[in-house]
């Protein structure tokens, strides 16, 4: 009898184990971060080159655009060299030089091809003034073993009252429509004297602290550009390039391939929070009456108004970020998530890592300013009807807590939506510390 009931617990406890094992969903293993190239100084951009099978093009910050084969190899002599174009870059830290580097929709039958970069200060600028951007279109012929430097056409120059918040990250749209990122001229708190008495983030008459949306393939108006019809100041109220303001310094932008494709832009935040926002045609993203979920005070940076604003004081409502996670200037001691500078990122839509289906994918520059600590993290979009997406580190092989051991300076793409990790061992343009990894299943 004794050995009847052992065998009935027995069998009841392997079944339990059983429908246990069968309900609980299986742990999936951390993806890893695969070395793809090094030898660079701090890459920014990665692309999938089109008409060339498994070929890169890979946008360097100190001036160069590099030509790369999947095995990381590429040539000594540059795609394209803008070096001799850049104003004078700093060797130690610098937020100036090659920024943004995007491709024609049509790219493989025009060979067009657009690039944000630093430029002197033009002769027009205050002459206070640190520098100019210019967003100029070049062109590349198949089979050329470089792109034509002379082709350069500048569609746009916006100068820039100091060297830091300069955005520069630019896109294409599935509306064929290129959109820019403009930081808001740099300095502190957007209350210098160059950034006007409501700042340049509030401020609809200055490109600086926006995202822009222009029509490259035509040109009206005496502009190297045409203003797309539904632009929301197209017809007045502000600079008819404007698509959404209240930006402080736009430091990714990606459009979600899947979904409703919509516009992703991470958000430096001053001195307490980072954030992630999914923008808005016309949206009021907040700087630098918010910051995050704050308030916020240019008088008093670290100490934000109790009452926090939910509308500008023209009765605009704020676009609330989906993402928001603490600085560490301003919670030195607090528990959870905190860095130092966030890194825009993607809405991961590959096949390689099915866990990561639907997921926005980014990153930390470091955990401090002077130290290589990066981190990766993952946000997943609420399935209630909320607006605020589910925050967590990125656990990848080797680490739970997503940490890289270098700067991570940008996030990446290619043509299959796979993902790339950009970082440095330096937080200065010099040295060739930096490298390119690929984030990968476990093992391969």
């Amino acid at each position: 009898m004794n050995s009847l009931r052992l065998f009935r617990v027995t069998l009841r406890l392997a079944l339990g184990a059983l429908v246990l094992a069968v309900a609980l969903p299986r742990a999936t293993a951390a993806p890893a971060l695969k070395l793809v190239a090094e030898g660079f100084t701090t890459p920014l951009v990665l692309l999938t080159l089109p008409g060339a099978k498994g070929e890169y093009l890979v946008a360097d910050q100190i001036g160069v655009i590099h030509r790369m084969k999947a095995d990381g190899s590429r040539p000594e002599t540059p795609w394209l060299d803008l070096r001799g174009k850049l104003t004078n870059l700093r060797s130690n830290f610098d937020e100036r030089g090659l920024l943004g580097l995007a491709l024609h929709p049509k790219f493989s039958a025009s060979g067009k091809f657009y690039v944000y970069y630093s430029a002197p200060r033009r002769e027009s600028a205050p002459k206070d003034w640190d520098h100019t951007s210019h967003l100029s279109e070049f062109k590349w012929k198949k089979g050329a073993a470089t792109a034509d430097a002379a082709s350069e056409r500048v569609l746009l120059e916006i100068d820039e009252p100091q060297f830091n918040h300069n955005g520069g990250r630019i896109a294409f749209g599935p509306d064929g429509f290129l959109y820019v990122a403009m930081g808001d001229g740099g300095g502190q708190r957007d209350s210098a004297e160059n950034h006007g008495p409501i700042g340049n983030g509030q401020n609809k008459d200055v490109l600086l602290g926006k995202i822009l949306r222009l029509d490259v393939d035509k040109k009206e108006g005496g502009r190297e550009y045409a203003i797309p019809r539904d632009n929301p100041f197209a017809s007045g109220g502000g600079r008819p390039e404007i698509y959404s303001y209240g930006h402080r310094n736009p430091w990714g932008i990606s459009f979600d391939r899947g979904g409703a494709h919509e516009l992703f832009e991470a958000e430096v935040g001053e001195n307490m929070w980072e954030e992630v926002n999914i923008v808005q045609r016309g949206g009021n993203h907040g700087w630098r009456l918010r910051e995050g979920p704050a308030a916020f005070d240019p008088a008093n940076p670290l100490r934000p108004p109790d009452e926090t604003p939910t509308r500008a004081p023209d009765g605009t409502p704020f676009v609330e970020p989906i993402i928001t996670y603490r600085n560490v200037k301003g919670f030195k001691d607090a528990t959870g998530i905190r860095g130092a500078s966030i890194t825009g990122g993607y809405v991961y839509r590959g096949k390689a890592l099915p866990a990561l289906q639907g997921k926005y994918i980014f990153a930390d520059w470091s955990r401090g300013f002077g130290v290589p600590l990066g981190f990766l993290m993952v946000a997943t979009r609420p399935t209630d009807g909320g607006k605020t997406w589910k925050l967590d580190t990125l656990a990848i092989e080797g680490s739970e807590t997503g940490d890289v051991k270098a700067f991570i300076p940008a996030l990446a793409e290619d043509d299959e939506g796979e993902l790339y990790v950009c970082t440095s061992q330096r937080n200065m343009l010099s040295g060739t510390t930096g490298k390119i990894f690929k984030l990968v299943s476990a093992g391969k």
